[in-house]
């Protein structure tokens, strides 16, 4: 898309990078009366370069911005690469995703399969570019549980992070890596109304996991970092997993998400889960570990 479009998404992610600033974050000094929290619309324009008034229907949803203007407000606000590449996106400007359509997301899930099956104790999965997946490898059913055993309405790594009883049973320590991941899926996806995938994950979201609606109504994006994670798979005992994730070069809206046994002992741990038979209750999803 070539020409920005006005945006009350793009404002209300403005408005509340706004209110996360102090003045000393850009050099201003505080007063000792403030009822404004964070900057004043005024100081964001003057440090934009743009008029208070424009910068108000900004906020507002009325105007739209072009890349060079909008690049100078995310400066304002000092947004991240993942903040200004969300901005942009919530204005209109989003790249051309490569796979469109069930047909694209299917060849690259065929050519992508034997690279995740080349893993055989690390769980790797493909996402598309809503964070459904597409494809994954036998490591993954086997400590996750089997993505076919969910409604492909919400076999999505976010619903699998929020409501998939086995992932947060076996997961230790999961909300940081769920808010991580949502925070890259809200930078990812864009604004929810624009793409009815994309708003039907929020409302499965909003329908299967009621107490993290704040999760929903929250504007802040990131990447999704490397880090350690640490999963007890029961009869296994504690493994610990190397997370990494990296985009396929057919389609860089995708994702592979790669969890490496960080240990020889974590290896074998994952190889011994993996090579175990798949037993009915381990595969369904929501299922009570115990």
């Amino acid at each position: 898309m070539s020409t920005p479009l006005p945006s009350t998404e793009l404002g209300a992610f403005l408005r509340a990078h706004r209110e996360l600033l102090k003045p000393a974050d850009v050099g201003l000094v505080a007063t000792a009366r403030r009822r404004t929290p964070g900057l004043r619309r005024e100081e964001v324009a003057s440090l934009s370069g743009v008029g208070l008034a424009w910068y108000t229907w900004l906020e507002q949803g009325r105007v739209t911005a072009s890349r060079q203007v909008l690049g100078a407000v995310a400066r304002a606000l000092r947004l991240d690469a993942a903040g200004l590449r969300h901005a942009m996106r919530l204005a209109g400007y989003h790249e051309p995703a490569a796979a469109e359509d069930d047909g694209g997301s299917g060849e690259l899930a065929a050519a992508v399969q034997p690279v995740l099956d080349s893993w055989p104790a690390s769980p790797a999965a493909l996402l598309d570019r809503h964070f459904d997946l597409v494809g994954w490898n036998a490591a993954w059913s086997a400590l996750w549980g089997s993505p076919e055993s969910v409604p492909a309405d919400r076999r999505n790594l976010m619903w699998l992070m929020v409501a998939d009883t086995r992932l947060r049973t076996v997961l230790h320590d999961w909300e940081p890596l769920a808010m991580n991941v949502f925070q890259h899926f809200r930078a990812q996806a864009g604004p929810a109304l624009g793409d009815p995938r994309t708003d039907e994950v929020y409302r499965r979201l909003d329908e299967d996991a009621p107490e993290l609606r704040h999760w929903w109504g929250c504007h802040s994006v990131a990447e999704l970092t490397a880090r350690t994670v640490i999963v007890e798979p029961v009869g296994i005992g504690r493994i610990e997993l190397s997370l990494s994730s990296f985009h396929p070069v057919d389609d860089p809206s995708a994702l592979v998400l790669l969890f490496t046994p960080a240990s020889a002992e974590d290896h074998a741990g994952m190889g011994a889960l993996a090579g175990r038979p798949l037993r009915a209750v381990d595969s369904g999803a929501g299922r009570q570990a115990g």
